[in-house]
């Protein structure tokens, strides 16, 4: 018994030492791989325009895995279909997916290259048609999943709409481009004599340890090209039956050979393949001298192989070379970037700025056809007339500051965008939350449309049919989701309309859904009142102060309210929900702590404080809350307190102004502009969902800060000494005289020349342009 229990007792301890050495090694690679190298090395083919080169592609790609901001180094266009990037090998599990959009810089692995992916987002999602370069000597090792390869940052290089890398083990070097649905390929071979060039596409490829069904693939050795199709599962297409993607590609090269794979068996010379595991091999002949060029057009689409091959005739057909369309992918990001020009701060300022506002033109995404088409929500094909259709909208995220930007600078995108959420209403029964693909996801809680789209309305984009969106919000925010519709709804409405907030012993997440609810129902007053409906108007009014029926006066807490009036009987605001499995202190919070959703009532402040027994108090608290935060970006755990990466805190810097205490919103603005923001891999505190934390620093490194749902911005400290912003038919002005890093208090400012009072304006007062003018100073007047 002695024996077998040291037996058992070696075995373990082997197996611990084992599982540490390894986790030792992954940790130095990692620290090696990051530490060892910068991008940049590989030149441009196409010279970085002015604001483009001011963009690190790469920043918000690396970090620690769970605090990664998500983002990629893909090469896309503003909104694109198509996010042609590098997809790396996980730390730990071999497969792409440390970073959910593919691609983890810790790592050096590469596993090929997909046309799809969201950006920012905590989701596995896309990965199709991953490419893979080979050659004739490795090509039947690199047929099998694990395939990968090798790769150092020294010979990476990355700008707005293209990518490069060089992958020693093939002798060949990627390069990536895009338009809006074609993705655009450029392999130079070195030259090697009887080792011909390969290319393999996955045609079953996903990001991540998501899978894929129904792959198809033809050859079609006449026309150099190849078509196909697969449905994707991914992390949120999953949820709804799947996702159908269709591609057709063309090539620059006939095919020496070529032949197809299907469930792990290789047909050589075969032009079909089928299966939930497929993909074809492609080999080229070698020019006699010198390196071999192979390029690649591959068109996407939702709705049929047809339309893949219309937007790629359309879109890439007739541009004859990859540099041509290099240049046109970026001259569409400098025209989006151009939107703001900055003057002052430093570089680094000035980079992270740009690489802000690029990330906030990723997502949501283009979703139709060159021809108008898309899946609906209901499967069914539909065309769009007189918009772009959109999907991937991170809504509980973006309605915070990604939306409010684009009513200020992409004012006819947010238009489309609002028709697109009708027209998903009109599919699928309600208002989407977090929409992505051809679906609702149910990621999430609460209505965040309904923010979104009121804010739209109130802020002048008026080309959709608000009154069916109207309808839509109303019914869900009253009576519940139609019958049949797939969309989760607000969870707990019957109690909340009847209670006035959430029961804890009833649902989880109480205290999170009754704020969010009460938040997203003064937004549908505001937009009921707009719209002549005043008998809503007060019903949504009322209901927008339900967040006060879970404040605990004992302990000066939102918190978890019971069905009889009682509150949770533990509480520990220092909790987050990621380090409380059980739900034993957090089960009434989402994504936080207690202390994270303290503040969450962002449309009456003064009724927030009122809560904590007035302003004194209220300073007191909020202080704390952000004296306690932790330094840095990117660390190991968040923290209790203020969270950058955390949404329902976000606002929370700007909350002074409502106690006529704007110097420490200005002091607290430009603490976490300058600290919780970087020019590196890291990037960002968290994900980046959607371009929500960079459009935050857009907004606050311009000095003003959007109280989504409404059209109220919240003045704070300007970064730039000038800042012109397009708001599309007029300019809109920000001059910050004597602006400097010592000087980031507002002693004064105007407002077209008027003296502004107050430490807001709205959205009217700006919308025909002007100048808004700050004197600064090194403390407060």
């Amino acid at each position: 018994m002695i024996r077998r229990i040291f037996k058992w007792t070696a075995i373990i301890c082997l197996l611990v030492v084992l599982f540490c050495v390894t986790a030792v090694c992954s940790v130095w690679a990692y620290y090696r791989h990051v530490t060892g190298a910068t991008p940049g090395a590989l030149p441009l083919p196409v010279p970085a325009a002015a604001l483009g080169a001011k963009v690190n592609v790469f920043s918000g790609t690396g970090g620690i895995p769970w605090m990664c901001a998500h983002n990629t180094p893909a090469a896309t266009t503003p909104f694109g279909m198509v996010r042609l990037g590098p997809d790396t090998a996980s730390l730990f599990s071999g497969g792409a997916g440390t970073n959910r959009s593919g691609y983890y810089y810790g790592s050096n692995r590469m596993v090929g290259f997909s046309h799809t992916r969201l950006v920012g987002a905590d989701a596995q999602e896309g990965g199709a048609f991953r490419v893979f370069p080979s050659r004739d000597s490795r090509a039947a090792e690199d047929r099998k999943p694990e395939r990968n390869a090798g790769f150092s940052h020294h010979e990476e290089s990355g700008a707005p709409g293209y990518y490069a890398v060089r992958l020693p083990q093939a002798q060949v070097l990627v390069e990536l481009t895009a338009t809006p649905r074609v993705g655009v390929h450029r392999y130079t071979f070195d030259g090697a004599e009887g080792d011909a060039p390969h290319l393999l596409i996955e045609v079953s490829s996903a990001i991540g340890n998501k899978r894929t069904e129904n792959a198809t693939a033809r050859i079609i050795p006449e026309a150099q090209e190849v078509e196909g199709s697969v449905r994707l599962f991914g992390s949120f297409s999953g949820r709804y039956d799947g996702l159908d993607v269709y591609f057709v590609a063309r090539f620059n090269r006939a095919f020496a050979s070529h032949g197809t794979w299907s469930n792990g068996a290789f047909a050589p010379s075969s032009t079909t393949a089928s299966g939930d595991d497929a993909g074809v091999d492609l080999a080229f002949a070698p020019e006699a001298q010198g390196a071999t060029a192979v390029e690649m057009r591959l068109g996407l689409s939702y709705v049929s192989v047809a339309n893949a091959r219309q937007n790629l005739d359309a879109e890439a057909g007739a541009i004859v070379t990859f540099d041509s369309i290099a240049t046109s992918a970026r001259d569409a990001w400098e025209q989006r970037l151009n939107v703001i020009a900055i003057e002052g701060g430093s570089e680094t300022e000035q980079r992270i700025f740009y690489t802000a506002l690029y990330r906030a033109f990723h997502m949501p995404t283009v979703f139709n056809d060159v021809n108008g088409a898309y899946r609906g929500f209901d499967k069914s094909d539909h065309v769009s007339k007189g918009f772009q259709y959109y999907t991937d909208f991170s809504l509980w995220d973006t309605c915070r500051t990604a939306q409010p930007l684009y009513c200020l600078i992409a004012r006819k995108e947010a238009r489309d965008m609002m028709v697109s959420l009708v027209e998903m209403a009109k599919a699928g029964g309600c208002l989407p939350r977090w929409p992505a693909g051809a679906g609702y996801t149910g990621s999430m809680m609460g209505t965040p449309a309904d923010i979104a789209v009121s804010e739209a309305y109130q802020k002048g984009i008026r080309d959709f049919d608000v009154e069916r969106a109207y309808a839509a919000m109303r019914q869900t925010a009253l009576t519940g989701k139609p019958e049949g519709t797939r969309f989760s709804g607000r969870e707990g409405l019957e109690e909340y309309v009847k209670l006035g907030y959430c029961p804890n012993d009833r649902m989880k997440e109480s205290v999170a859904c009754t704020l969010e609810y009460a938040y997203e129902d003064h937004a549908i007053s505001l937009l009921a009142e707009a719209l002549g409906h005043a008998e809503d108007a007060t019903i949504f009014r009322e209901h927008g102060q339900n967040y006060k029926n879970v404040w605990n006066a004992e302990r000066q807490f939102f918190d978890g309210r019971n069905s009889d009036g009682s509150f949770q009987a533990e509480f520990n605001p220092l909790k987050l929900t990621y380090a409380d499995s059980g739900g034993r202190f957090t089960r009434g919070y989402v994504e936080g702590s207690a202390w994270q959703w303290r503040w969450f009532a962002p449309h009456d402040p003064q009724g927030l404080i009122a809560l904590f027994g007035g302003n004194a108090a209220f300073v007191q608290e909020l202080e704390t809350f952000f004296e306690n935060t932790n330094d840095g970006i990117g660390q190991w755990h968040p923290g209790a307190y203020y969270w950058q990466g955390n949404e329902p805190d976000i606002h929370a810097a700007y909350l002074f102004n409502a106690v006529g205490r704007p110097d420490l919103t200005q002091k607290w603005v430009r603490q976490l502009l300058a600290t919780k923001h970087s020019d590196d891999y890291v990037g960002l505190d968290g994900n980046d969902d959607g371009g929500t934390l960079s459009a935050w620093y857009v907004f606050s490194a311009l000095g003003f800060y959007p109280i989504a749902g409404t059209t109220r911005y919240e003045l704070g400290s300007p970064l730039f000494t000038k800042a012109r912003i397009d708001l599309g038919g007029a300019v809109l002005s920000v001059v910050a005289e004597n602006n400097s890093a010592a000087n980031v208090y507002v002693r004064r400012v105007t407002l077209n020349g008027q003296p502004l009072d107050r430490t807001w304006f709205t959205h009217d007062e700006i919308a025909q342009g002007g100048e808004l003018h700050f004197l600064m100073g090194p403390t407060p007047e």
